[in-house]
């Protein structure tokens, strides 16, 4: 919960979370706990060194990063883990405000536990269900494919979401190393997505420039990219953007945890804000990153001098970009104007 130190309190702020991965939303005391129970030794930097130093812009690190998230998700074992994650994660976005969540998973890495993709994306769907009646928050689930696999394994993803679509699937994405998988590969794939109403939620200009962010708009039609913040290095892409509508999934430190950008204060967050790039803030990984949802809009206010009304306009625009329904959004939005006609409340230190 926060404290905070001027304006409005953030964590009533009514938004929505676009851009959180399945086993990086874990928290961190969970895995732990989790570990213990199943025998499964974590290094050193997921335990007293986290959360880690990290960084990805070269193979090295990105391979680090991927092994930790690999570890990580070994401690999920039991249908009853991934109960306990949704819950969890559910929860914490309660406490953020968030009235909607939508959270990305790629079946193929539970399969082998689970009996198989469908049976996989039926335990996500029916723990999301849960998730949802416990915390009252809308839990949506994007179906990812992993970009450093064949394209027709993202095929078989394509038609497994399309199964589900309007039962709980909203959206298909496309993950990890943008450097081992153009978004053109996928395009068979996403067009089998978008034909069953799903949105396309590509990541791309991260790792890689906006030529991947091109391809996402050009080869997949993508309503939403994942960071994309890249983009500012191209100002007619930014403008195509922000005409498109097409919403970015900025999320801070992350960009900052993989080095994308050394400090904060050079993510250009701010840049594209004022371009009228649509914005959605993340927290792609908080179990490896750290901060949570209320931390980047703490972020926006304290670096890059978000007023309210800003961070409302944030908010607003990440309910738009959601893949939730028309009515939740609408309760939503009328909670963000709500919260800007409040008076702020008195200023006290943070404790």
């Amino acid at each position: 919960m926060e404290t905070p130190i001027t304006g409005r309190r953030l964590d009533r702020l009514p938004k929505a979370h676009l851009h959180l991965h399945f086993t990086g939303s874990m928290r961190h005391s969970t895995l732990v706990e989790l570990a213990r129970e199943r025998g499964v030794h974590l290094p050193q930097a997921l335990v007293t060194e986290w959360p880690p130093k990290l960084r990805a812009t070269d193979e090295r690190g990105w391979f680090r990063f991927q092994r930790l998230y690999d570890v990580a998700r070994s401690v999920l074992r039991e249908p009853e883990d991934m109960y306990r994650l949704l819950r969890e994660a559910a929860e914490d976005e309660r406490e953020a405000g968030s009235g909607w969540l939508e959270i990305q998973v790629d079946p193929s890495g539970y399969a082998a536990l689970f009996d198989g993709l469908t049976a996989t994306l039926e335990l996500v769907l029916d723990a999301a269900r849960a998730a949802e009646r416990a915390t009252g928050v809308g839990v949506g689930i994007m179906v990812a494919a992993n970009r450093t696999r064949h394209p027709l394994d993202a095929r078989a993803l394509a038609r497994l979401a399309r199964q589900y679509a309007g039962r709980g699937v909203v959206s298909f994405g496309l993950n990890n190393d943008e450097r081992r998988g153009r978004a053109r590969e996928f395009e068979a794939a996403f067009r089998i997505a978008r034909r069953a109403g799903l949105l396309s939620t590509p990541h791309g200009g991260e790792l890689q420039g906006p030529l991947s962010i091109r391809e996402c708009l050009d080869e997949l039609e993508a309503d939403r990219v994942g960071h994309g913040v890249r983009a500012i290095e191209d100002p007619y892409l930014v403008e195509r953007i922000a005409t498109q509508e097409v919403t970015l999934e900025i999320c801070p430190t992350s960009n900052v945890g993989l080095g994308v950008f050394n400090e904060l204060a050079h993510v250009p967050l701010r840049r594209l804000f004022e371009a009228g790039a649509p914005i959605a803030l993340g927290t792609d990984d908080p179990l490896l990153f750290g901060p949570r949802l209320v931390e980047q809009y703490r972020i926006a206010r304290e670096v890059f001098g978000f007023t309210d009304p800003e961070l409302a306009e944030l908010a607003r625009m990440s309910i738009r970009g959601a893949g939730a329904p028309d009515s939740l959004k609408k309760e939503l939005l009328s909670g963000v104007d709500a919260w800007l006609a409040a008076d702020p409340e008195p200023a006290r230190p943070r404790g």
